[in-house]
């Protein structure tokens, strides 16, 4: 097995689990211990039984999420607005966008693009 990167909380995580696995932790005292529910508990506990170290671990971390607009989609957004509404603000280009490409994006992320 390779290197696993953990947080603190992580780590905290892993050995209240390991604890409570050994019996030297009962699973309620555990869940307070973590601030969980007690079902929240076991399934941490089933997991942890079953996969290890990296069960623990956030498994979202490292992968793009799912709302993330392609990095095509935002260059051709911001071609776009430059070639026709250069001189709009980012509420009126958003509007633009969706009216007249069918290019729905929020004013908020175009304003972070631009």
């Amino acid at each position: 097995m390779g290197w696993v990167m953990m947080s603190e909380r992580e780590l905290n995580r892993m050995e209240v689990l390991a604890q409570i696995d050994d019996g030297r932790l009962s699973v309620e005292n555990g869940a307070n211990m973590l601030d969980v529910t007690k079902r929240q508990m076991f399934r941490l506990l089933k997991r942890y039984r079953t996969e290890g170290a990296p069960a623990i671990r956030h498994r979202a971390r490292g992968k793009a999420p799912n709302n993330k607009i392609h990095k095509a989609k935002r260059d051709y957004a911001l071609a776009l607005v430059n070639e026709n509404y250069k001189d709009f603000g980012r509420t009126l280009a958003a509007e633009m966008l969706a009216e007249h490409h069918g290019f729905k994006v929020s004013r908020e992320t175009l304003r972070k693009w631009m």
